[in-house]
């Protein structure tokens, strides 16, 4: 069945299975829309490379030594799922840079480091406007593969929030 929505979040082309009830579809539109995915962005934020800055400015790194590295993240609003806690696609991305920027310690500059699987355990969710410490260390590292592990707690009460791994897989440049 195709369904005309007036739900702004829906797509055009929205199908609904027989086996649904409406009532159930309309809640369930509804509730995406409630967490903002209906929320048009403005053009000046719908720029190559915007997410990246963007997400980057909520990390403060702390101390970097070889095989790791400390940061201090703020749960702003900007980052916040509509449940006032940190959205667990920041906490993703918050996680590659942190890992990334990790490995980058040991791997040297002229390999590529390729995220091949990141997993994040999230144990706790990060009340808005809080502080978070994020310790990240090099696991494993060798020619081809570098494995991360980090950590995240509450800075106030040092409850432990997530717990993270990455494997990166390390390409030499390729000559040609």
């Amino acid at each position: 069945m195709v369904a005309k929505p007036e739900n702004a979040c829906a797509s055009p082309s929205l199908k609904i299975s027989k086996d649904v009830d409406p009532q159930h579809a309309s809640e369930t539109l509804s509730f995406v829309k409630i967490m903002g995915a209906a929320t048009p962005i403005p053009d000046t934020y719908n720029t190559r490379g915007f997410f990246d800055g963007f997400i980057r400015s909520f990390i403060k790194v702390d101390h970097i030594q070889r095989g790791r590295i400390s940061c201090t993240i703020i749960a702003k609003p900007p980052v916040c799922n509509g449940y006032g806690t940190l959205h667990g696609g920041t906490v993703g991305s918050l996680v590659e840079v942190l890992s990334t920027a990790c490995a980058r310690t040991v791997v040297a500059e002229n390999k590529e480091l390729f995220l091949g699987e990141m997993s994040i355990s999230y144990l706790s969710g990060t009340p808005q406007n809080e502080e978070v410490l994020g310790n990240a260390s090099v696991v494993k590292t060798g020619r081809n593969l570098t494995v991360v592990a980090a950590e995240f707690k509450l800075k106030k009460t040092g409850n432990l929030l997530y717990i993270t791994h990455a494997t990166f897989y390390n390409m030499p440049v390729a000559s040609l």
